[in-house]
């Protein structure tokens, strides 16, 4: 409102009633002695909190990149979870347990690193040893064969599956 709207001379009682009212409204979610100070804290700690949390996440994202040099260039691969290494060079890791270079064959020799498992020499799927082959299939006749030796006379013709009495359409109990 206006100065010559907050006098009480200019207001009739119902007025300025409804003045007190709007202005009580217009502070409503202002804070006001201690609370206001406590509250200016809470956000300057805040502040300070979010900042540094800003910073410690910035070197942790610059942390998990790997650690490993090729050709003296540094690896620019995402390390695996909890370690200092990518999928690829995690067996540069000594510290590490849970994967072991492919030991390939004497003609190609591999070494990618795989996961640890039950077996004991663990390997890559291009050098994976498959068991062997547990079903034999049988010996196969000449089909055409055994179709001729087979006698005629035990199949029916087309007029013998043809019913000779008529069948009843209502069943009765």
């Amino acid at each position: 409102g206006s100065s010559l709207l907050t006098g009480p001379e200019g207001l009739m009682a119902k007025e300025r009633e409804n003045l007190r009212r709007l202005k009580c409204l217009r502070r409503y979610r202002q804070r006001y002695g201690a609370e206001a100070l406590l509250h200016r804290q809470l956000k300057e700690r805040r502040t300070l909190a979010t900042d540094g949390a800003a910073q410690q996440a910035h070197t942790t994202r610059s942390s998990q990149r790997c650690l490993a040099f090729v050709d003296d260039v540094r690896c620019s691969n995402q390390s695996l979870p909890m370690t200092r290494h990518c999928l690829t060079h995690i067996c540069q890791d000594v510290n590490q347990s849970l994967f072991k270079p492919c030991q390939g064959s004497e003609d190609v020799p591999c070494n990618k690193p795989v996961p640890l498992s039950l077996s004991e020499d663990p390997c890559c799927p291009l050098h994976l040893r498959l068991p062997p082959q547990m079903y034999v299939p049988e010996q196969v006749l000449a089909g055409s064969q055994e179709l001729e030796a087979a006698p005629t006379d035990l199949y029916l013709s087309a007029a013998e599956l043809q019913p000779t009495e008529s069948l009843p359409l209502e069943f009765s109990d």
